[in-house]
């Protein structure tokens, strides 16, 4: 394990998240009526990084979303963004504009925007729109993530023996005076994987992190969500999902001492020998440790 070089904010850090999934949908494709992603050629399985930022907010939600510095800008319901900008002009004490705003009072709300929401300090936002709080661009990218091997979505048929609309359980009564019961049954449609384990990278860039204020607590905070979220967003669609692999390569110059695909490289990810993989069991993760570049810290999370 490292010493804490992983959690500060003045080196660069590149990353492989490996997670899995069994017999649940880890993200659905509205365009495919909510099937799992799959690429179309390979029919290896997507998850977009969008989703895996979705998770991460919600656990710092949670966790930590009583504190002002930890408040989350990006989620379901509540207020509207540009209300959430105009909370920054109103606490700085400055007067709205629209497009003309003063660009002094765009950084001013930019900078009180940074400090008080952890997701735009780590991952940025455009903030643009109505109330000019101006653009953030976020220390920590994530890619897609996809799976070591090609998956089999199933699109299963379900019942419920409730029904939604009064008059469908309404009894009929025939010419010949015979009843005839309403609908018994409402069917549905759920979508899974059985099984499969997917690899995502992602980025931290201590240049963008000076810029957003984003410090060594907004680090370790994201290192302990991407174990932890899993657990928080349980739901019977989703299966079974957890974090397999996290290995963190912690530069000692913040302009990097080797490119970030020959330390991916490193975490070997062959696929599975079986044909049908079922479990994390019948993958063989291997990480080349002795070839790690000089200059380059590699701690492994999970």
């Amino acid at each position: 394990m490292s010493n804490g070089v992983y959690t500060n904010p003045g080196r660069r850090h590149d990353f492989v998240l490996l997670f899995d999934v069994q017999d649940g949908n880890p993200n659905g494709d509205p365009d495919a009526g909510n099937l799992p992603r799959v690429d179309p050629e390979t029919m290896q399985g997507l998850v977009t990084d969008v989703c895996l930022k979705r998770k991460v907010r919600d656990w710092v939600d949670v966790a930590f979303g009583e504190k002002d510095r930890f408040k989350i800008y990006v989620q379901a319901g509540g207020e509207a963004l540009n209300t959430k900008h105009d909370r920054a002009y109103k606490a700085l004490d400055l007067k709205s504009t629209g497009a003309k705003q003063n660009k002094s009072d765009v950084e001013q709300a930019r900078a009180w925007m940074c400090q008080n929401f952890y997701d735009i300090r780590m991952f940025g936002a455009v903030m643009s729109t109505g109330v000019n709080c101006g653009q953030v661009r976020g220390p920590v990218q994530l890619t897609f993530a996809r799976s070591l091997d090609p998956i089999v979505p199933l699109d299963l048929s379900i019942t419920r023996v409730a029904v939604t609309r009064p008059e469908d359980a309404t009894i009929a009564v025939s010419e010949e005076g015979q009843g005839t019961t309403g609908k018994q049954t409402e069917m549905g449609r759920k979508a899974l994987v059985p099984y499969g384990l997917y690899r995502a990278y992602g980025f931290f860039n201590p240049h963008f992190a000076q810029s957003t204020g984003a410090g060594e607590d907004d680090l370790s905070l994201f290192w302990q969500a991407l174990q932890q979220m899993w657990d928080l967003d349980r739901s019977s669609s989703r299966g079974l999902m957890g974090c397999r692999g996290l290995f963190v390569f912690s530069h000692d110059s913040p302009l990097g001492n080797a490119p970030a695909q020959r330390l991916f490289e490193l975490v070997h990810t062959p696929p599975s020998q079986n044909k049908a993989p079922r479990s994390f069991a019948d993958y063989d993760v291997r990480v080349d440790e002795a070839a790690v570049p000089e200059g380059v810290t590699l701690t492994r999370l999970v």
